[in-house]
């Protein structure tokens, strides 16, 4: 994949408010604290991929799509080089949602999480004990379980903890030309999940990372819908 491919969807550019691991997109005007999504980028990656992914077209445009709807929106620096490194990730993770929560400029109340491919294993955590003010939790083109020799801990497993989320709302965009290996965790997720609070968005023509790589109409119906979804739930 090109790192530097634009984003599918047409999105007006902001220019974010950079903290040492946190990329924050805000809305032009900020009347009372705002909903806050925090976008997790997928990796592991190694470290010396540039640009890094908080400056990849596609992550920039994320957050001022987020901010262009009137939420925060936080791209977070998880610092994951290698498959060791998903505790790093998890407390990078963790530290940007404090970081989020005690900005006067959100509401403490109401943040949604979304995760991309590798990075969503990161997502266990959150899905075991989801707290009251997550009110969504998102995937695109997710990695659900790790690639066989990944030494991941045992904690890093969604498809074990989403019987565990409640009622808390998950979005999944799953793509039809996914990587076999990657699509049987997202089976595997989706047959766990039982009752769980679970709305899919189908891209049957898309690939992984389809938000660049395929540029069709396809694409932008699904980034639009997913996007509605996750924010009627932080109204």
């Amino acid at each position: 994949m090109d790192f530097k491919k634009p984003f599918v969807l047409p999105v007006e550019a902001r220019t974010p408010e950079r903290h040492d691991f946190l990329d924050l997109y805000l809305p032009g005007e900020i009347a009372g604290p705002r909903p806050a999504i925090l976008f997790v980028p997928g990796g592991p990656l190694p470290a010396q991929v540039r640009p890094e992914q908080r400056n990849w077209p596609m992550f920039q445009a994320y957050g001022s799509l987020a901010a262009g709807r009137g939420a925060v929106g936080a791209v977070v620096d998880h610092r994951m080089d290698s498959p060791d490194m998903y505790a790093v990730g998890a407390a990078q993770v963790e530290a940007a949602l404090e970081s989020l929560r005690s900005d006067d400029r959100v509401d403490e109340s109401r943040l949604a999480l979304w995760f991309f491919s590798g990075g969503s294993l990161l997502a266990a955590d959150w899905l075991r004990e989801p707290p009251s003010w997550l009110r969504a939790l998102a995937f695109s083109y997710p990695l659900l379980a790790p690639f066989p020799g990944w030494p991941v801990e045992p904690r890093f497993d969604p498809i074990g903890a989403v019987a565990q989320a409640g009622e808390l709302p998950i979005v999944l965009t799953r793509v039809g030309q996914e990587d076999a290996g990657i699509a049987g965790t997202v089976e595997a997720f989706v047959e766990a999940a039982g009752k769980a609070n679970l709305e899919i968005v189908d891209v049957p023509g898309g690939h992984h990372s389809f938000d660049v790589v395929d540029d069709t109409e396809e694409s932008r119906a699904a980034i639009n819908r997913a996007v509605d979804l996750v924010f009627a739930r932080l109204v």
